[in-house]
């Protein structure tokens, strides 16, 4: 996570000495050509404040999820985030917007944690989970329309993806099954 958040760093720096040419990487929804930027959109941000916005929060609960997941599952809920909270902005945002930024992947971290423990059905997940709950739960207000220069669209859809991901990297996910007649 260190790494990660050390890369958005320097690329907000690059971004800042160049004038802004990442900025560039934003999703401008509806546009076929923009859907090349759903994934690029995550790691660029507009502005130190915007980053230092997500710095915190990303470390915290990519820190989680990646301990409590392993690397390979969590890159996997990553870019199940990435893909719904780029794909739902760049379906539902207003037009002439252009968004960016790590907080739909920190939505999405959030609705993974919270309810990944119920999916598993372990309650040390359940207990981490909680303690989520009570530390970021007032993120939850960031999923609302109340302001104009905040994604609500990418804080909504990567809550979604953070809650999909749960179900579908399960550790559950195939148990209750009949096994398969064999050949």
């Amino acid at each position: 996570m260190i790494v990660w958040v050390s890369l958005l760093w320097i690329l907000e720096s690059i971004d800042r000495v160049s004038g802004g040419a990442l900025d560039t990487f934003g999703i401008q929804p509806r546009d076929a050509s923009e859907l090349r930027d759903v994934i690029p959109a995550a790691f660029t941000h507009f502005g130190f404040e915007h980053l230092a916005a997500n710095t915190l929060p990303l470390l915290v609960l990519g820190f989680l999820a990646a301990a409590l997941s392993g690397t390979r599952r969590f890159l996997g809920v990553v870019l199940m985030i990435t893909l719904a909270s780029g794909l739902g902005v760049w379906l539902v945002a207003p037009d002439n917007s252009n968004t960016a930024g790590a907080s739909g992947v920190v939505f999405g971290l959030f609705g993974y944690l919270l309810v990944r423990g119920f999916v598993d059905r372990r309650i040390t997940d359940v207990l981490i989970g909680v303690v989520v709950a009570v530390l970021y739960g007032s993120i939850l207000w960031g999923v609302l329309p109340t302001n104009q220069m905040v994604s609500w669209q990418g804080h909504l859809f990567g809550l979604l993806g953070g809650v999909a991901a749960a179900f579908y990297f399960s550790d559950r996910k195939g148990r209750g099954r009949p096994p398969a007649p064999a050949a």
